[in-house]
């Protein structure tokens, strides 16, 4: 059943900015209809253009590029509340590919009517600037750990934004997140062997200070986890949903 604008149940977290009665009316038209892909979908593909943008409602997936010798870098993990395909909306093409890790429910909108939302609804049209703006600050601050954080504080970082994230979702519970990526993508994402990525995940296990097992996380430190990851001081203002 398809989800209306007003009874979104991404709108009641307090993650999210509110909207106005007239934002959320916009949203309702500019809101095309919802789409439900299986694990493992290619929602939007590198080089390819589409006509069609996303939120992702619910579920979770991936973000990554494929390089010439056929090797992946993860470049990012889609959750609840992402907007999915601005890059090609601006650009024309996607510069990665998006996957679906596991059923992902998403709102679609029309990209042929991006410039409608600028030009009738300036607060919307700065709340894209401000995702923009977010994700280049999750860029940087990825790119930091992958270039200047050891094995460890490199796990520590990715686990505790993780969990930090999906707690602001309201989907901890008893200091339990699900997490149901694969080793292997954290392991892309934070430019780590995995080999070494299960040993650092063994360690962390064995200090009891996070335990990664049957797709859920479950954080028995949260304070130790943030320290070994430099990660006490995440951005946590709300951010717009579109």
């Amino acid at each position: 059943m398809k989800t209306n604008c007003e009874n979104c149940p991404l709108r009641s977290l307090d993650m999210f900015e509110n909207m106005s009665r007239g934002e959320v009316q916009f949203m309702s038209k500019f809101k095309m209809g919802e789409f439900v892909a299986q694990p493992g979908t290619e929602i939007l593909a590198q080089g390819a253009s589409s006509s069609q943008l996303y939120t992702a409602l619910d579920g979770m997936g991936l973000r990554f590029k494929m390089l010439e010798d056929g090797s992946r870098q993860v470049v990012g993990f889609i959750l609840p509340g992402d907007f999915i395909g601005l890059q090609s909306g601006v650009m024309g093409t996607m510069r990665h590919s998006v996957e679906a890790t596991t059923i992902m429910t998403m709102c679609v909108f029309n990209r042929s009517e991006l410039w409608n939302l600028f030009s009738q609804q300036p607060q919307r049209a700065f709340d894209l600037t401000h995702i923009a703006a977010t994700e280049e600050h999750l860029l940087g601050e990825m790119l930091a750990a992958v270039g200047q954080m050891d094995g460890m504080a490199k796990i520590a970082w990715v686990l505790n934004r993780f969990y930090t994230r999906l707690s602001a979702l309201g989907l901890n519970q008893n200091d339990q997140v699900p997490l149901p990526y694969k080793q292997q993508d954290i392991a892309d994402a934070m430019g780590l062997s995995l080999v070494h990525t299960n040993k650092t995940l063994a360690k962390l296990r064995s200090q009891g200070i996070a335990t990664w097992a049957e797709d859920t996380l479950t954080v028995h430190q949260p304070k130790e986890l943030a320290d070994l990851g430099f990660s006490n001081n995440i951005m946590t203002q709300a951010r717009p949903l579109i």
